[in-house]
């Protein structure tokens, strides 16, 4: 595979995970229906490897 494809395969994944997480996030923040933080954590792992990648954080809500 060449890099150019290498990279655009990626930045599809990269978008297909930004586009569901945000509409997943959005519907747990209008779920708890309360004005706070909502903490949340991304884990990514690829299948065969040892990436074992984890991002915590808080978003504001309204």
């Amino acid at each position: 595979m060449s890099e150019e494809n290498f990279n655009m395969s990626l930045r599809k994944f990269l978008k297909q995970v930004g586009v569901t997480s945000q509409r997943e996030i959005e519907e747990a923040a209008r779920a708890m229906g309360s004005a706070g933080k909502l903490k949340v954590k991304m884990v990514l792992t690829a299948e065969g490897t040892a990436l074992n990648h984890v991002v915590e954080g808080e978003i504001d809500l309204p």
